[in-house]
């Protein structure tokens, strides 16, 4: 899990490191000389190349100004401007200092000035964003804007110090002026700003470098899933198994108007290696689900005049879940009262690891602490509207995804997978997992019944509910990945489900 650091983590890790003995003019001149190394990179080389870099006050203005320096001295032509670095709040500390070392390499930080600047910039084949840094906050206003709007007007390729200026380091948020970087430089681990959409978006590539933190000082809740992280979840069939052995689960869902969400679910959990699925459905709808999952068994169950889930279905329910090792519930069950009574009575009463979805979490709207009763793992996995019938009140409330995930996760006592563009996935203990794999292509119906029959499917054969739930979202967006490459904004459900055998063994290669 490659660690995501928030601007308070990020500041305790200066701190820390410094009480360790590592001085703060040692940071930022590693951090300068990483980024001038990627500055080189970007630029293609030094010969003939010109380098703009724009600095501002503090730590992010001194990384920069050491970023010049080196930069000069292996042959770039480099321009620096300075913007609010001539009050007296810069007269000293390291960053000041490293401003004063300009000259030995014959440079001049030229205070901020729109037309030079202007004219630097569009001549220069790179530029550097050394403005702001973790902490900021807000919108850039004056000569801080002006400057971000310089930058971005400029054709050449921009690398960010760390998050890119005018981002909101905890957030991610953008409120006015941004720079649009084509390369990020992070110390000691990304930042949340630059994770989290849209700050991810201007961020472009992050590549984190290490400028000599202690490894052990690096330890925050919050982490960006990668390809190893998922490959040692991913289960592995026994060569003496058969299908029960390789996980049994039970899909209770759909409707006689909503017949598609079990055969996705179905699907998309044989594809993740459920041995066995068990489609619970009302009578009324199994003729139509049927005939799209061949591989499955059936149970048909009870139903309202509604054609929905009725109540006389639970005990049926209940005794099937005792014989698989996941339950995954809600798609397509409507919003009926009696069905909703059901799903609450369900979800109480069953001892199998349960992954809730859409109607299953509706039914405990504003009652999350009625989830919180449950002893056997649990995966809750809404969008933003669900969050807010189950929070009563919107992730847009919180200060960002993280924290909503969060929230769900402490109030429910379970998994909280919040879908959208960067889903997050946090459990009870406080841990955070933001999933870098998704795509547009999954903006479409059906692909979070594709979600929930992959985490379902990866639940019941023997992955706890957080490696569920992290994998599942990990290769679910791997696999809306390679159906939007071929199949462009044409992209349903069922493609995303013939990709993910193609995904898993992309990430298990």
């Amino acid at each position: 899990m490659e660690p995501i650091l928030t601007p308070q983590e990020a500041s305790d890790l200066d701190r820390g490191a410094q009480a360790r003995g590592v001085s703060a003019a040692d940071l930022m001149e590693r951090a300068g000389r990483a980024v001038a190394n990627a500055t080189i990179e970007v630029a293609g080389g030094v010969y003939g190349r010109r380098a703009v870099v724009v600095c501002g006050r503090g730590n992010n203005g001194g990384d920069g100004f050491v970023a010049a320096r080196h930069l000069a001295r292996r042959g770039m032509r480099v321009d620096v401007i300075a913007v609010g670095t001539a009050d007296a709040a810069f007269d000293d500390g390291p960053a000041s200092t490293n401003r004063d070392r300009l000259c030995e390499e014959g440079l001049v930080a030229v205070p901020w000035e729109a037309t030079r600047a202007g004219r630097a910039l569009a001549r220069a084949d790179v530029a550097v964003d050394a403005l702001f840094g973790t902490g900021f906050h807000g919108e850039p206003e004056g000569a801080w804007q002006d400057a971000i709007d310089a930058i971005d007007a400029s054709p050449a390729p921009v690398v960010a110090v760390d998050v890119p200026s005018g981002v909101d380091g905890a957030t991610g948020a953008v409120l006015g002026s941004a720079v649009r970087a084509h390369l990020t430089v992070a110390f000691g681990a990304a930042k949340l700003g630059s994770v989290l959409l849209p700050g991810a978006e201007h961020a472009g590539t992050v590549r984190v470098v290490d400028i000599g933190f202690p490894d052990d000082l690096v330890r925050p809740g919050i982490g960006l899933t990668d390809r190893a992280d998922v490959a040692a979840m991913l289960p592995t069939r026994d060569l003496q198994g058969h299908k029960r052995s390789s996980g049994v689960l039970l899909v209770v869902a759909g409707s006689r108007s909503m017949t598609g969400a079990p055969a996705l679910i179905a699907r998309a959990a044989g594809r993740v290696g459920a041995g066995l699925v068990i489609v619970a459905t009302p009578r009324d709808a199994l003729p139509a689900v049927a005939a799209h999952v061949a591989e499955a068994v059936f149970l048909p169950l009870a139903q309202t005049d509604a054609g929905t889930i009725g109540a006389g279905a639970l005990d049926a329910v209940l005794d099937a879940a005792e014989g698989a090792h996941a339950v995954a519930i809600g798609p397509g069950l409507s919003r009926d009262d009696e069905t909703a009574r059901l799903v609450r009575d369900l979800v109480a009463r069953c001892t199998t690891p349960i992954v809730l979805d859409a109607d299953g979490l509706n039914a405990f709207e504003g009652d999350v602490d009625g989830l919180g009763r449950r002893a056997a793992d649990t995966v809750l996995t809404p969008h933003d509207g669900e969050f807010g019938r189950l929070m009563l009140r919107s992730a847009s409330e919180m200060p960002d995804r993280v924290s909503a995930a969060l929230a769900l996760a402490e109030a429910s006592h379970a998994v909280a997978l919040l879908k959208g563009a960067r889903t997050v996935i946090a459990d009870p203990d406080g841990r955070a997992r933001v999933n870098p794999t998704g795509t547009p292509a999954l903006a479409t119906a059906g692909t979070g019944d594709v979600l929930t029959g992959m985490i379902g499917g990866l639940f019941a054969r023997g992955l706890s509910g957080l490696e569920a739930a992290t994998a599942g979202a990990f290769v679910h967006g791997l696999a809306g990945r390679r159906a939007g490459a071929t199949l462009g904004e044409g992209t349903l459900a069922g493609d995303v489900i013939e990709r993910i055998p193609e995904a898993v063994g992309s990430v298990l290669a």
